[in-house]
């Protein structure tokens, strides 16, 4: 999260492709993990307090846009891809903290998504990085004539990153967004130019990559994905079409840890999941004797009920 974020292009930068994959599509959801896991019901009262959660929402949104803007200046492909990860992430907060059922099941999916489309990414950069052994992008452009299959795959990860519909990245944000509405509109509608901010840096960068003309000698030679590389990207590109065709097995999944964590920190007096296993175990009530009444038990209710009511 904004500001603490500074580590992450460096830690991307500087790492192989495999620790790059690894921190994106792993490591940094212990962080989330910790917020919903944790953070949420041993927190409750903090968290729901209006400074604090306010709070909490300002600094998704300022990292929303603050790594669209970076990203959007970026020389370096690789720490494009980096500072892209501080503005997914900032969506995934966001629906943490907003704590509608909608939005923390929006961003536990964007999680997955992230980890997904990002984690394409960096391979994509890693394939590029290991032919030419440069990561900048004025070193290339027109690659789509060289190396078809690899523009191709690179185009349908780039459209899943910035969450265009039937991929998987327009079902996490939209439920992420949908479910902020609910709360304030004004959250939402700070958020909003995250995505369009994906799509410019994405795009643009697609372009001065693939698109036109091989200017530079060096790129007119470079070979295509082998099939061990196509093979890599198969896992990712069924995840990618599944979770935008038909994600509704894992909102099932979701939906009943996901309603038990809002309900116990929007009511911890209660006494949901957690707070009832730290209660001692209660104690089964006594009830006196009931009082002998005349009605027998071909009675209607009514006359039961009338009965009990006298004595």
């Amino acid at each position: 999260m904004f500001p603490f974020h500074t580590w992450l292009p460096d830690a991307h930068v500087e790492a192989p492709t495999a620790g790059s994959v690894i921190l994106a599509g792993v490591l940094l959801k212990m962080g989330t993990y910790g917020f919903i896991r944790f953070s949420l019901p041993f927190f409750p009262d903090v968290l729901t307090h209006g400074r604090v959660r306010g709070w909490m929402i300002a600094l998704s949104i300022i990292a929303i846009l603050y790594g669209a803007l970076v990203s959007l200046m970026q020389k370096d492909m690789k720490k494009l891809v980096a500072y892209s990860s501080v503005s997914h992430l900032g969506f995934c907060t966001l629906g943490i903290f907003a704590l509608t059922p909608l939005a923390l099941s929006g961003s536990v999916l964007q999680q997955i998504n992230h980890g997904i489309s990002t984690g394409a990414l960096f391979l994509i950069v890693g394939i590029l990085y290991e032919r030419r052994h440069t990561r900048e992008i004025a070193e290339y452009g027109g690659i789509s004539t060289v190396m078809p299959v690899y523009a191709t795959i690179t185009l349908i990860m780039f459209l899943s990153s910035m969450g265009l519909p039937l991929l998987n990245g327009f079902v996490g944000e939209y439920y992420i967004m949908l479910g902020t509405f609910m709360v304030s509109w004004r959250w939402a509608a700070w958020a909003v130019p995250g995505v369009v901010l994906a799509a410019a840096y994405l795009l643009w960068l697609y372009q001065r990559v693939f698109f036109g003309t091989v200017t530079n000698p060096k790129n007119e030679k470079l070979h295509d994905l082998t099939p061990r590389e196509v093979l890599t990207f198969v896992p990712l590109l069924i995840m990618a079409f599944w979770i935008g065709l038909y994600p509704k097995p894992f909102f099932q999944i979701l939906e009943q840890p996901v309603n038990q964590i809002v309900q116990d920190v929007r009511n911890p007096q209660a006494g949901g999941a957690m707070n009832a296993a730290l209660q001692p175990a209660a104690q089964p009530e006594t009830k006196p004797a009931p009082v002998a009444t005349t009605a027998s038990v071909t009675d209607p209710p009514r006359a039961v009920q009338s009965t009990k009511g006298k004595n």
